[in-house]
């Protein structure tokens, strides 16, 4: 531990020692070797158990000793594009100091990046490096082997990463004395300033690799920035500045002192330069992201920025040259407040950085994981919602081109299949809640809705069947309207009939259409959600999974108006045949209705008359030519009008459902499962096979005093209400068991 601590010290005393012009003769002497390599050597005592000296002697290299030129030709700069031959080896590129005199800033040495030809030059290929090649490196110091090399790579085209960064360096060190000196004389044009800004950006792409040059090349930029600002600029420095950043300091004094608001860039500079406060890991794994966000909250909190009081303290531009020849620099300063470490506003920084922080938190998370990439779905979907709209640039610009052309061209009727692709993700068996809620998030993430969304429209798609989309969607605070629960059951009951003939006449499209844009209790999104489902349930097989329930509840009143809609729908294109009369007598019997009322109801509608529902209806079908008549408003105005009959009757199918008084109940309801216990029994039995022979079925239903078709539908209806399906699907004499439905039903 003693020898470390010596090894610690000495070190630290090398360069109290080298920081000071005349070092004491006692602690430092320098080495009389051959080699003329300059040494430090530091002699310490210590003390030991028998009160003897103890030394201790280390030396450290940092360099050769310059040699003397015979050279008094005053150095001059060679500038780009400037031709000269030396030892031999023509240089083109220019851009370094040619000759015999030209001294460090501080009067001690010569300049470190000056090109003597009078010296000892040996040819060498520019990978060649000696010792000579300290932490300080001169050209006049360097051997004739390493002078050799440092030609060679000044001859080249200066870009091979290899080159050892001692020659990158002395080469630096004469754009640094070029811009740091000659500039602020006026030496240096504007067209030359670009063009040495240039070459430095150059140069640090292929060495910045290198944390010592990239900060020093970085910290020059940025004076030069500052210098002419008029001249060059580098944004990009000026988003994400260093910490001792002399650029953003420099921005931030001027917009304060001419009183000016903080812009949303400047401010988010600001946050990651502020010495006190450190980008949490989702800032750092999401940069893109956090920037963005960080820039819409501020700008929406704070308009065109904070304003900033200037403060007492002044702004003080001190640059730490890489060269030891300008030791002695000192730059022009300007009458600038220093408010960079203010903490008052900082502190409204760091309240909006830390609100993103933590709204990026699952995304960046996500991001953390092997494998995983901004472009992947579940990356976009955790996306906080002021980015939503960074989806089309995250990898669903074709989602949203193709999704535009659907609605403008197909009224965003498209096949679920095709709609999948672009989640690039496996075609799922069935949709259920996950796939569902994956579809509603996307959707909303990109500003569409679809239809049938299952929160609203009481319906979900199938795998290989067909969806709606269309553009703004419901809105993250959607709440439907009693209203528009009342126009979908319409609309679900009215497209069963239309589509009987697998054919929608454009009158029976009218006809729905109109009732969707009459209903002035529905708001603008309401009807653009529910032309959505029409369009859905018009290219959609019909079914009446979960209806026969909600119209069993219905008195003869309702029904009687629900039958009245279902026949004028059937009769809006002027015409009625054979098939839509069986649908019809099939609904008639669903909603508990006499099918031979059916008949009736065709020739009252036709003839446009008032009057109650005939005593006897006719027995004899209805043929097309003799039901010619016009539809006018009447069909219409079933629905517009407020009779007591149709608004009661509406409100009885989507009435909330009462609380039940448990004291009051007499079945016998399985707890668990929210269905008597035969038919919770049953379906117990069901789910351990995914198909079964109805005779078998049969079987089952027997042992528990159930008929097979009740039993099914109460199964269902009661699947349905829990999770939006059907978990049973009868196909002829085989009853299939919908095992993804089980698993949701199960939890």
């Amino acid at each position: 531990m003693e020898f470390w601590l010596l090894v610690v010290g000495a070190v630290v005393f090398y360069y109290v020692i080298k920081a000071m012009a005349k070092p004491s003769k006692q602690q430092v002497q320098k080495s009389n070797s051959s080699s003329s390599e300059n040494k430090i050597r530091v002699t310490m005592t210590t003390s030991s158990h028998d009160d003897d000296e103890e030394l201790a002697t280390f030396n450290i290299s940092y360099g050769y000793n310059e040699v003397k030129s015979k050279n008094k030709t005053p150095g001059k700069w060679i500038k780009s594009g400037e031709s000269i031959v030396i030892k031999g080896q023509t240089i083109t590129s220019g851009n370094f100091y040619f000759g015999g005199t030209l001294s460090s800033l501080d009067g001690y040495g010569t300049e470190a990046s000056l090109v003597d030809d009078s010296l000892n030059i040996e040819n060498k290929p520019s990978s060649f490096e000696d010792e000579s090649l300290g932490y300080w490196p001169k050209f006049i110091s360097l051997t004739p082997n390493g002078r050799g090399a440092y030609l060679s790579w000044l001859s080249g085209n200066r870009n091979d990463p290899e080159t050892p960064f001692g020659y990158v360096f002395i080469y630096f060190y004469g754009l640094e004395r070029r811009i740091t000196i000659d500039s602020i004389k006026q030496a240096v044009d504007d067209t030359e300033f670009k063009s040495l800004f240039d070459e430095i950006l150059r140069l640090k792409s292929i060495y910045g690799g290198s944390r010592s040059f990239s900060n020093y090349s970085t910290r020059l930029l940025e004076i030069m920035c500052i210098l002419r600002p008029h001249v060059v600029s580098h944004p990009e420095l000026e988003k994400a500045p260093q910490r001792d950043s002399l650029l953003f300091k420099h921005r931030l004094a001027t917009t304060v002192n001419a009183g000016k608001p903080v812009p949303a860039e400047l401010a988010l500079a600001w946050i990651r330069f502020y010495p006190d406060y450190n980008l949490k890991k989702p800032a750092q794994r999401c940069d893109y992201e956090f920037s963005q966000m960080f820039t819409r909250l501020y700008n929406k909190k704070y308009g065109d920025g904070i304003v900033v009081k200037p403060n007492k303290t002044r702004l003080i531009i001190e640059y730490y040259p890489a060269s030891s020849s300008l030791r002695s620099l000192s730059l022009p300063q300007q009458d600038l407040p220093d408010p960079s470490n203010l903490k008052a506003p900082v502190n409204k920084l760091i309240t909006i950085a830390d609100e993103c922080t933590a709204a990026l938190d699952a995304y960046s998370r996500y991001l953390a994981k092997p494998d995983t990439s901004q472009t992947d779905i579940e990356a976009i979907l955790l996306l906080p919602d002021e980015l939503s709209d960074l989806g089309a640039t995250l990898g669903l610009g074709k989602f949203i081109k193709w999704a535009d052309e659907a609605i403008s061209i197909k009224k965003g009727l498209v096949d679920f299949e095709e709609f999948w692709t672009y989640t690039k993700l496996p075609l799922p068996a069935n949709i259920n809640k996950k796939e569902s809620e994956l579809i509603q998030n996307l959707l909303q993430k990109v500003g569409y809705g679809v239809a049938p969304d299952i929160r609203y429209h009481h319906a979900k798609v199938s795998a290989d069947g067909k969806l709606v989309l269309f553009h703004g969607g419901h809105g993250k605070y959607f709440e439907p309207s009693k209203a528009f629960s009342e126009m979908g059951m319409v609309l679900r009951l009215g497209a069963m009939v239309a589509t009987i003939d697998s054919h929608v006449n454009q009158a029976e499209l009218n006809l729905l259409t109109q009732l969707i844009d009459h209903d002035t209790n529905l708001s603008p999104t309401e009807k653009q959600s529910l032309h959505a489902y029409l369009v859905w349930r018009l290219n959609t097989s019909s079914n009446i999974t979960g209806l026969k329930a909600r119209l069993d509840t219905l008195g003869k009143t309702e029904k009687a108006a629900v039958s009245r809609i279902l026949v004028g729908v059937a009769m809006a294109d002027g015409k009625i045949d054979q098939e839509e009369i069986k649908q019809l007598e099939k609904l008639y019997t669903l909603l508990g209705l006499d099918k031979a009322l059916v008949t009736g109801d065709i020739h009252e509608i036709s003839s446009n008359k008032a009057g109650s529902r005939p005593s006897s209806p006719r027995s004899e079908s209805i043929t097309p030519a003799s039901t010619v008549f016009k539809l006018d408003e009447s069909i219409l105005a079933i629905h517009e009008s407020e009779t007591k009959d149709v608004q009661s009757m509406l409100g009885a199918i989507f009435v909330e459902d009462e609380p039940v008084d448990e004291s009051k109940v007499t079945t016998n309801i399985d707890e668990e499962f929210g269905i008597d216990k035969q038919h919770s029994a049953l379906f117990e039995s069901l789910i351990r096979k995914n198909r079964w022979a109805r005779e078998e079925v049969e079987a089952l239903c027997r042992d528990s005093g159930l008929m097979v078709s009740g039993a099914l539908e109460t199964i269902n209806d009661w699947s349905f209400d829990k999770v939006d399906a059907a978990v049973l699907e009868e196909d002829g004499d085989t009853i299939y068991v919908d095992q993804e439905i089980v698993k949701e039903i199960e939890g």
